[in-house]
């Protein structure tokens, strides 16, 4: 093993930190996605 593998900083699961990133990215552009159709609704 080098050094980098012996001092690991964080030691949590890979996968959880890619799922928590997904769902926040999902969140945003669906809030985005929500609030431009309204707007879009409210033009009319």
């Amino acid at each position: 093993m080098n050094k980098f593998e012996q001092n690991v900083q964080s030691k949590r699961n890979d996968a959880v930190d890619s799922g928590v990133g997904f769902a926040v990215s999902f969140v945003f552009f669906t809030a985005i996605f929500v609030i431009g159709t309204v707007i879009e609704l409210l033009g009319k």
